[in-house]
């Protein structure tokens, strides 16, 4: 099976060289570093020890980032090669990584591409987030003897039961990991019943994430300009979800007349989409923008098409509905943890798959609601209001929900410290 894998990619170049140029001339991989997805490589490798993290996209990227602040808070000289896949998510990492880490898009799983990547980069350890998997890559990892762990692993019903029927190759890809380990339990029997080995389970490393970040002139700014209006957010959107958002405002407004609904899209570069399909409600939409535009006493729907402000709007906010968890791309569900450490209230929809743990224990106690559909959402955000006590009982049991989850990331890194500490004694290359 996993020859049959290897021969199909290697003589596969021509065809992802062409699907690669077509999804930049598509906008879909940045023009000036699509080229990295082939491992053309203009960054040098550090003379210093590094550990490489992999992360499919924004949430694993961000789970990364947990790490490595704990990572070089105690050891300030290990540098870090963080891959990702996405072009958002390489927006992030540009900002938000520390002088010590650097972003590259991660090669296709050519073993030409992945080959070449390794032999540049040579790291001494290697971190893989959550559940992505590529044979290529992994055989060449495993290939160097690299000390290499599977970190906040998961795996959905469905892939579960899509990898039972390439076992063999599974098991092969799995043994590539020193250990794996796993958000939940029911994740760690998936595992093991595929045949790896030392699977430990710590817990989600995302109940462990720093609040993210806002800044106070701006919050300032936006809750002098909405002063008495209510308003409420619907954080991290996708397909389909700004329609709804609207169809909601329309019923809010029968019984709050001057309500603002604000959407924060998770791929903002979707802004002309939104704007298209957003225009047949007959609404007063506003686009925040690079200018940071702010709403006026006619702004129906507020639409914050801006990289890094999520923590802005969950801070402003008292109610935050979870994107994703509504959408028509199969859904999924985006990490709720983030608005309860800001205190909001959190509402979800039915598609939260995957992060299905987190949200069932947010419901079990009692630190988010479950709403069936849009009118179930409306129904809900209208009685919040309706009951401020309610509200606020709400928006204090998430955020002291969140507290108590937030020590998952220090067991990821006492189980980790053995090999940090190996290639921290090593000599420079």
């Amino acid at each position: 099976m996993y020859s049959l894998y290897y021969h199909i990619t290697n003589n596969a170049s021509f065809f992802l060289e062409k699907l690669l140029e077509k999804r930049r001339d598509n906008g879909k991989e940045d023009s000036s570093r699509y080229q990295e997805k082939k491992a053309i490589i203009n960054a040098q490798r550090p003379s210093t020890p590094l550990i490489w993290l992999h992360a499919a996209s924004i949430g694993e990227a961000k789970s990364a980032q947990i790490l490595i602040n704990k990572i070089r808070y105690e050891y300030p000289d290990i540098f870090f090669l963080v891959t990702t896949g996405t072009k958002t998510s390489a927006q992030i990492m540009a900002r938000d990584l520390p002088p010590n880490a650097i972003h590259q898009f991660c090669p296709l799983d050519h073993p030409a591409w992945v080959k070449t990547f390794m032999d540049h980069w040579k790291p001494d350890l290697v971190f893989w987030m959550e559940s992505e998997l590529w044979p290529n890559m992994l055989r060449e990892i495993k290939k160097h003897n690299i000390p290499a762990f599977l970190i906040n692993a998961r795996l959905s019903p469905k892939s579960y039961r899509t990898w039972l029927l390439f076992k063999p190759l599974a098991k092969d890809m799995l043994s590539a990991f020193d250990k794996i380990l796993c958000q939940t339990d029911q994740d760690a029997q998936y595992y093991k019943k595929l045949g790896a080995k030392n699977v430990l389970m710590p817990g989600n490393i995302k109940y462990s994430s720093a609040p993210l970040e806002y800044q106070t002139d701006a919050l300032k700014m936006l809750s002098a300009t909405l002063n008495d209006r209510k308003y409420w957010l619907f954080a991290s959107t996708h397909s389909a979800e700004e329609e709804m958002a609207c169809r909601i405002h329309q019923i809010l407004k029968n019984a709050f007349p001057n309500i603002l609904t604000i959407i924060v899209p998770r791929h903002p570069e979707r802004r002309d989409e939104i704007k298209e399909k957003c225009a047949k409600y007959g609404l007063n939409i506003l686009f925040r923008g690079e200018n940071k535009t702010l709403p006026d006493e006619r702004t129906d729907i507020y639409i914050a098409d801006t990289l890094g402000e999520l923590g802005l709007f969950y801070r402003l906010c008292d109610i935050a509905c979870i994107g994703r968890s509504f959408s028509n791309d199969g859904g999924g569900g985006h990490n709720p943890i983030e608005a309860a450490q800001l205190s909001c209230a959190v509402l979800f929809g039915p598609k939260v798959q995957n992060l299905q743990e987190i949200f069932d224990d947010m419901q079990l106690s009692g630190a988010a609601i479950p709403v069936k559909d849009e009118i179930h959402l409306a129904n809900t955000i209208t009685a919040l209001y309706e009951e401020p006590e309610k509200l606020e009982n709400l928006k204090n049991t998430a955020y002291n929900f969140s507290k108590e989850k937030s020590g998952i990331a220090l067991r990821v890194l006492d189980i980790l410290k053995p090999e940090i500490d190996k290639i921290g004694r090593k000599e420079k290359p």
